[in-house]
């Protein structure tokens, strides 16, 4: 069973939520704005996903918003509060598995290995 963690009205999560469907992986998924992730979790997905600048989307609209301070967290407290504020700005979806592996992002390629299919 894998958890999508993203936006309802993501493009890309809706995507991958297709493709999860159609080759019958078993799946749920959380929308972050309507039910918000500990920092706690948002730590963990860090670490597994080789920290803040590999998990955010700098390319975003909201990113590209932000006031130039608010850019350079210099620490994982600072980063917690731009999240909890920001939820949007995770790069989309946050893939976990039952296992605990953590993922990101949608390719057909890619979750054809992350789930061993095709």
């Amino acid at each position: 069973m894998a958890t999508l963690y993203g936006l309802k009205n993501c493009d890309t999560c809706r995507k991958a939520r297709k493709w999860l469907d159609r080759f019958g992986v078993g799946h749920g998924f959380v929308d972050y704005r309507d039910e918000p992730r500990t920092p706690e979790e948002f730590v963990a997905w860090k670490d597994a996903l080789g920290g803040w600048d590999a998990m955010i989307n700098k390319s975003s609209t909201t990113w590209r918003q932000l006031p130039e301070h608010r850019k350079a967290p210099g620490s994982d407290a600072e980063w917690k509060l731009l999240l909890r504020e920001y939820p949007q700005l995770v790069r989309r979806p946050v893939v976990v598995t039952g296992d605990g592996v953590v993922t990101q992002g949608f390719s057909d390629n890619g979750f054809k290995k992350r789930f061993g299919v095709g």
